[in-house]
């Protein structure tokens, strides 16, 4: 991780183990985001108007950030949706490029 003007921020992936899943969202508000706010989950929970189970969910990776929620997220912290889906998108892609069999699919070439 490091810190940019606009919050916490992943490093550079560019460099990440490919047989290593990219680190979900939920793992960095559990990890690092949240410690760093003073606040309880509960609260948190309530400014950004989602239900604690919600937050609950997604701190322990079995929801994903959805567009709604990232919005959400990027201005309670400061940083932007962006981030947020990006982390999402990252560990979403790698999930299906391991459980999807493209196998029986050919590839086109370019007219």
């Amino acid at each position: 991780m490091r810190k940019s003007s606009k919050g916490t921020v992943p490093a550079d992936t560019s460099r990440r183990d490919p047989d290593r899943a990219p680190t979900h969202p939920g793992a960095i508000l559990r990890e690092d985001v949240l410690p760093t706010t003073g606040k309880t989950k509960v609260e948190i929970a309530s400014l950004l108007g989602i239900s604690r189970q919600t937050l609950y969910d997604i701190l322990s990776e079995k929801q994903a950030v959805t567009p709604a929620i990232a919005v959400r997220l990027g201005k309670l912290f400061g940083n932007g949706p962006d981030i947020w889906l990006g982390l999402q998108q990252a560990r979403d892609l790698w999930e299906a490029q391991r459980t999807i069999d493209v196998s029986a699919i050919p590839t086109l070439d370019a007219a």
